[in-house]
């Protein structure tokens, strides 16, 4: 078999699980909780690299902590209601212990795909100064929403001269004491950016280009999310968008007198439909009306140490700051498949896109957050499981011990 790959090729006994981040280790722990084993593909060299190497010091989850649990694991007790991005990254590793997932690190996957001769997924990988193959059964994307930088194409920016530096680069507004600091985005992660530039004596303007729903982060001491998420057990969505519009209305106001315009379409609806996140409101607001931050349009042009905005108007600034997100990068690697799309989202609409053909699964692509996630990873191992009990242990037991080489329950051998 090995003649047929250019490199080392192993067998692996389970599914194949590409990524460590959150996603990749929920559903392996409920892999574990099945009794199928499975090996994990990480291209970093630490889990949830995301939160480890990418994140901003001062970030906590956006949500109360009973939605970003991961299956068959809750938070610590005394772990706030909004837990810090240290105490998630100690959650998320003392998870992998539980669940004794141990991936195999610096490993970048170069490409999957279905070998129909064989039934089986092939999957190249490079590892430091080597390169490996592997087939499987089952092949789960684990890579997520926030895989890759998203970097805009604005004209000049090359030639602007001062610092540039996109959001997954950025610690704290520390190191931005009293600059001029343009923040390109106005999600969550621009929003945050921009408030923490303040607190650090910055000088803060933010680029707010398109509508976007703000809603407060709480409602008379209870979660704005957790509000949504239980009207919903009663209304339509249309009538709840409808009344969380009410709802920011009255507690933060008019916004468009910011610079600051709602969409048309609601933000519940925005989400399912487009995957457009509401901004939770964390002080920012208050910021901008009190001068400290400044909402500005589109940037036509960067030039030497200015950029020209939509509106005619020249900032002279010392930094920029690209809080412009991420991407999936599935087409990248991922050959020959029809589930997912050109910007490597499953084709198939929540709650229905973990499951394609062929043994290929994807978690964490829901656009729903980490209750998402948890909800597919519990999918996707009760189905894998279901075959892997009904059909491979028998087909074991039947072969008897000295017929090792069947395609299904070899382990990895290089």
């Amino acid at each position: 078999m090995d003649s047929l790959f250019s490199s080392p090729c192993g067998w692996v006994n389970g599914p194949i699980i590409i990524g460590a981040g959150p996603s990749g280790l929920a559903v392996a722990a409920s892999l574990r909780e099945q009794g199928v084993p499975f090996t994990v593909l990480e291209r970093a060299d630490c889990i949830a690299s995301l939160w480890q190497k990418r994140t901003y010091d001062r970030l906590k989850l956006h949500l109360p902590k009973q939605f970003c649990e991961l299956p068959r694991m809750s938070f610590p007790e005394d772990y706030p209601e909004y837990p810090t991005r240290r105490q998630f990254i100690d959650y998320l590793e003392n998870y992998a212990a539980k669940f004794d997932i141990k991936p195999e690190f610096n490993h970048t996957v170069l490409s999957a795909r279905y070998d129909e001769t064989f039934g089986l997924w092939h999957v190249r990988a490079a590892a430091a100064s080597s390169k490996k193959e592997y087939l499987c059964r089952w092949l789960i994307v684990a890579t997520g929403e926030n895989a890759e930088r998203v970097f805009p194409d604005i004209p000049g920016l090359s030639g602007f001269g001062g610092e540039v530096t996109h959001v997954a680069d950025y610690k704290s507004g520390e190191a931005y004491r009293g600059k001029r600091v343009l923040v390109v985005g106005c999600g969550n992660s621009g929003m945050e950016v921009s408030l923490d530039l303040s607190d650090h004596g910055a000088q803060p303007s933010m680029v707010v280009r398109d509508a976007v729903h703000v809603l407060p982060r709480e409602v008379l001491g209870k979660s704005t999310f957790e509000l949504a998420v239980l009207l919903m057990r009663w209304l339509p969505l249309w009538l709840v968008d409808k009344i969380m519009v009410l709802l920011a209305w009255l507690v933060l106001g008019n916004l468009a007198k910011l610079g600051i315009r709602r969409p048309s379409v609601g933000p519940l609806e925005l989400k399912n439909t487009h995957g457009r996140t509401p901004v939770l409101d964390y002080g920012a607001l208050a910021r901008i009306r009190s001068g400290d931050i400044t909402v500005v349009p589109g940037v036509s042009r960067f030039a030497k140490g200015c950029a020209e905005l939509a509106d005619g108007r020249v900032l002279n600034l010392d930094a920029v700051v690209l809080a412009t997100g991420y991407s999936s990068n599935v087409p990248q690697w991922l050959q020959g498949n029809d589930f997912f799309n050109k910007d490597g989202y499953p084709k198939t609409a929540f709650p229905h896109g973990w499951k394609g053909q062929s043994g290929l699964y994807a978690v964490g692509f829901t656009r729903r957050g980490l209750s998402g996630a948890s909800a597919d990873a519990v999918h996707i191992a009760k189905d894998i499981a279901r075959v892997w009990k009904d059909d491979i242990k028998p087909t074991k037991m039947a072969a008897g011990p000295k017929n090792k080489c069947h395609r299904r329950s070899i382990s990895v051998v290089f």
